[in-house]
């Protein structure tokens, strides 16, 4: 495998030994597939920040921790990438950990590499539980400010949560529910990746409390887990409504809208809407193709921003950002597509 980077700049970003990653680049024995595909991520990383680190800033690493399916953790990185431009006092290093599902093992060993390696910053999108709360608070008590993403950990020292309102993400769903829905009494699924994610239980409270006291003759199905995973998504989906007959409403707030159209179309249900969440390559072609209804969407670029302005002024490289500020919510439709994002939907 060639390269340009130094062999210790290189185990850095991937968080390996040195004797690792030179076994890898002269195609040595004994190194699991795992660990190449490290090495790969971390080669083109470093290519990807070479124009950046052009800066005469201070150069900065930060660790983005994601849980969640790659059609979103793709659009992280995206984010991640066009946003370090635009700061010329940092030169930010971003090192990614994405997964679609994280056990306590991985979360634990996530922070552990961290712990050991330094970093000046983490992004953290995961479940709040205690494993998770511990290591936060660990980082921070140790100078390393953790910014949350998407989904908030409210009972930690984390430095600030960037993302959306889910409270208000949750209300704006039911609104529009009780605007489109006819039958005073139909069915409305709701569906989330998992319990243990902040944001999305917050979106569930808000928008069952809001749908009730707008439309008190609604029944909820309530399904949760599958990680917006296609087969575990479909298997929990299946399950649930195997006796459902009739279903009025959707509104899906962990993703996975795919898999589960294909349930709805196996159990021949038809509901009139479907409300997704966030403008990722599925839902912007489910969009246009008129099977889903609307998309709660707000600007990841913005969250990124917001968050490396956060991470910057714990290093007292600038000002700190306003706490309370949240990303607006856009309600979009085939016809209000924000431009940066027609390109997917191109034919």
């Amino acid at each position: 495998m060639t390269h340009r980077f130094p062999i210790k700049e290189i185990a850095r970003q991937a968080g390996l030994g040195t004797a690792t990653v030179d076994r890898v680049l002269n195609n040595r024995a004994h190194v699991s597939p795992q660990t190449k595909v490290r090495i790969q991520a971390a080669l083109k990383e470093l290519e990807a920040q070479e124009l950046q680190m052009a800066a005469r800033g201070r150069k900065m690493f930060i660790d983005v921790i994601v849980e969640a399916p790659r059609r979103f953790s793709d659009q992280v990185r995206a984010a991640c990438e066009t946003t370090i431009s635009e700061f010329h006092s940092v030169a930010f290093r971003p090192r990614f950990l994405f997964q679609e599902v994280m056990t306590s093992a991985d979360i634990e060993l996530a922070f552990e590499r961290i712990r050991k390696r330094g970093t000046q910053g983490v992004l953290l999108k995961a479940r709040d539980i205690p494993l998770v709360r511990e290591g936060v608070d660990r980082l921070e008590a140790g100078g390393t400010p953790v910014v949350t993403l998407a989904t908030d950990l409210p009972d930690t020292m984390r430095t600030k949560y960037v993302g959306i309102d889910n409270a208000n993400a949750g209300r704006t769903a039911a609104f529009v529910i009780d605007k489109v829905l006819s039958d005073p009494s139909g069915i409305v699924l709701t569906t989330r990746s998992q319990d243990e994610f902040q944001g999305e239980a917050e979106r569930f409270e808000h928008f069952k409390r809001q749908l009730f006291k707008l439309r008190p003759g609604l029944k909820l199905i309530v399904v949760s887990g599958g990680a917006g995973v296609s087969g575990d998504t479909k298997r929990l989906l299946a399950e649930k409504l195997a006796d459902v007959t009739h279903l009025s409403a959707v509104y899906s707030m962990g993703g996975g809208n795919r898999a589960i159209l294909e349930v709805l179309e196996n159990q021949h249900l038809k509901p009139a809407h479907f409300i997704g969440h966030d403008l990722d390559s599925d839902n912007l072609q489910l969009l246009k193709q008129g099977q889903i209804s609307f998309v709660l969407y707000h600007d990841l670029n913005q969250d990124m921003h917001n968050a490396l302005v956060a991470i910057a002024a714990r290093h007292r490289l600038g000002n700190p950002p306003n706490q309370t500020v949240l990303n607006d919510i856009q309600l979009i439709t085939p016809f209000n597509i924000p431009a940066l994002q027609l390109s997917p939907l191109k034919s």
